[in-house]
């Protein structure tokens, strides 16, 4: 059995491995415009995050007051997805619950991930679905990673790359503390309206804009040419690269890391969602690659 499936449509092409559903590539005209996931720097290339997101206070989740281990960004990523429908240029992969999955999230879950490619963009619709008796809480995230530079020009402060939002963000986000745990206090960003002009030294952390304005964010280069993240129903994004690393995340989440000193449950966690029995919900993230 193969570890991965491809799919196409005219230039554009798509591979996802089976391993957390993750696509490993994406190129457009020939091009390659995900990370390749050298492991000298990060050996992903664009993970799924569930059923959590970003780091729970002390590696654990609390359901019915039992702690439960859970690691960064849930176990989804780490997991083996089955295809259960596939066409020349679409695909959908699928996760349900297991004995295993149950000693992390002890709740019955089913989620679905279909992957579309068009010309020059490849579109996930994620559905999560509630099978059990029991309200299910979440949280969803997709943490793609793209190659920087990846239209000329340098990976340095004033390389020309950026990062422009579809509306003007707060120039100031949370920082991160011990264990990635988000802290109250901010720390301020040189955000010019709707740009944040990149500079590799910025990021000691993720850039985290909880509650964003935008739905869409743009990776652009000195060309013109740009990577586009159009988000549907994901209220968070982030931005995140390592000072060394030549690849810059742009991510999007229904919901965040723990706040510290959060000891609650989860179903009590922040932006965390909650579905009742029987119910399902709808996300969905395009990637899009423009000239101009």
């Amino acid at each position: 059995m193969s570890d991965t499936v491809e799919i196409r449509h005219r230039d554009t092409t798509a591979r996802l491995a089976l391993a957390g559903a993750e696509p490993v590539s994406w190129r457009v005209g020939g091009t390659e415009y995900l990370w390749s996931g050298d492991p000298a720097h990060w050996n992903r290339h664009a993970p799924w995050l569930f059923p959590v997101v970003g780091a729970s206070a002390g590696g654990a989740v609390t359901v019915a007051g039992r702690a439960y281990p859970m690691a960064q960004h849930g176990f989804a990523r780490d997991s083996r997805f089955t295809v259960v429908a596939q066409a020349e240029e679409s695909v959908t992969l699928r996760l349900t619950d297991t004995a295993e999955t149950r000693t992390h999230y002890p709740f019955a879950f089913r989620l679905d991930i279909t992957a579309t490619v068009r010309d020059g963009a490849l579109s996930f619709a994620c559905e999560v679905h509630n099978p059990g008796s029991e309200p299910l809480p979440y949280g969803l995230g997709f943490h793609p990673a793209f190659p920087w530079p990846f239209a000329g020009g340098e990976r340095a402060a004033g390389g020309g790359y950026a990062v422009r939002f579809e509306r003007p963000e707060r120039p100031a986000v949370p920082e991160v503390g011990p264990g990635g745990l988000l802290v109250r206090s901010e720390r301020a960003l040189p955000l010019e309206g709707d740009t944040l002009p990149l500079d590799p030294e910025m990021f000691t952390e993720a850039l985290v804009f909880l509650n964003a304005r935008s739905r869409t964010m743009r990776f652009t280069a000195p060309s013109g040419a740009a990577i586009a993240l159009d988000a549907e129903d994901f209220p968070h994004l982030a931005v995140w690269t390592r000072p060394t690393a030549p690849f810059l995340s742009l991510e999007c989440w229904t919901g965040h890391a723990d706040w510290a000193g959060f000891s609650g449950e989860l179903a009590e966690r922040d932006s965390q969602r909650l579905l009742t029995p029987g119910s399902s919900a709808r996300h969905g993230v395009t990637l899009r690659f423009t000239q101009d």
